[in-house]
Order: C-alpha cells, then structure tokens, then sequence
C-alpha cells in the first residue's frame, strides 16, 4: 500500500510530478510513509492525499516532510479529521516552507506564499470561498509573519491587518456590525497577540460565534 508507494517515491526522479490518492485508506500510517517520502523526492509538485482520514497524527508526518521538502508546491488535505490541532501543525511547519504555493484544507486552495508575504501584495480576498476554520488557523499562522499585507477578507469584510498587528500603531479599532464570522476572529485574535499597543477593540454585533469568542479569549491571555 502507502509503505510501497512511499519506499519507491523516496529515490524517485522520473517525470511523475502529480500523485492523486484520494479516498485510499491510508491512515495515519499511509501518512508517515508518504511523508518519508516527500523528504527526499525531488520530483513531485503536486499531492492529493485527500480523504484518507490520517489524522493529527497523520498531519505531524506530513509537517515534518514539508519542513525539508523542496518541491512540491500544491497539496490536497482536505476530509482528514485533522482538526484544529492539525491545522496548527500545518501552519506552524509552513514557516519553514517557501515552496508550498497552494494548500487546499477544505476545497478552496489557499494562495501560501501571498498569505506568507513571501509574494507580497497588500490585499487579499478570500471571502465566499466556502473555508473552515481549519483554512482560518492556516491563514491566521501564515499572515502573522507578513509584513506587507495590509487588508485581508476571509468573511465579507476587509481586516485591517497592520493595525490588528500593530505594525501600524493605534490604540483603537472599530469592527461593530462588519457581519465577522469564526474565521475573522481566529485572524484577529492571531494578530493582536502580537500587538502592545492596541487598547480598545469594538466587535459588536457580528457573528464569530462560540469559536470565534475562544480565539479571541485565548488571545487576549498573551496580550
């Protein structure tokens, strides 16, 4: 099975750049085997490992893999059970990462290296893309270290990212009745952890929900 695939990926550099296992029933164990893989193969660019339900577990091996992996630039994740806790996994090991260029969680990819700043743009919008909080987390870890987005939209309405941060100095930010959601939150609360100087944060009237309440919870604790 994934044990095969992966000894024969490891000293693979033929013409094989895409590999699509959705839905294979690998497991956490199929995911370790991969991620072996993927340390040193010099050749894939793309992996759907969708679907295979691998887990927090699953998702550590591949983290690992991608923190040493030079080529492959698009992955497919989506329908793991990975849960919040993967996604941390995910975004904490695309800090050591500049070539993953797209990572789909949840059936939208997710633009890395802009969210990174690696490509830097001032805007970006990912509003209506159908994300969970898995992409949300992701997004929320990649844009911490960005120092040239400006604005991003991940529910509806544009986050101003540099105040949140405080990379741009206020003491006050007015959100009331922008319709937020759970992913907006989960990028604010990312963000004000890393600001010292921001003193009052109007939320009122939006929908960040239970979940959205907790990021921002929890944020304000490192605050």
């Amino acid at each position: 099975g994934a044990q095969h695939i992966g000894e024969a990926l490891k000293t693979y550099n033929g013409t094989l750049t895409s590999l699509d296992l959705y839905v294979n029933q690998i497991g956490a164990r199929g995911a370790f085997h991969i991620g072996e893989a993927l340390k040193g193969n010099k050749a894939l660019a793309s992996l759907n490992i969708g679907g295979n339900r691998i887990g927090v577990e699953g998702i550590q091996h591949l983290g690992e893999a991608l923190k040493e992996n030079v080529t492959l630039t698009f992955l497919k994740l989506r329908n793991n059970d990975i849960g919040a806790e993967g996604a941390k996994h995910i975004g904490k090991a695309l800090k050591d990462n500049n070539t993953l260029t797209s990572l789909d969680l949840d059936g939208h990819a997710l633009p890395i290296l802009e969210l990174k700043g690696v490509s830097p743009v001032e805007t970006i919008e990912l509003q209506g893309k159908g994300l969970t909080h898995l992409s949300g987390i992701v997004i929320a870890s990649c844009v911490s270290s960005n120092s040239a987005l400006t604005s991003l939209n991940v529910d509806g309405h544009p986050l101003p990212i540099c105040e949140l941060k405080g990379v741009i100095p206020v003491e006050n930010i007015d959100l009331q009745e922008k319709g937020l959601k759970t992913l907006s939150a989960i990028v604010i609360a990312s963000s004000i952890s890393t600001s010292f100087v921001l003193k009052s944060l109007n939320l009122y009237d939006n929908k960040i929900g239970d979940e959205g309440a907790q990021h921002i919870g929890e944020a304000l604790k490192s605050n």
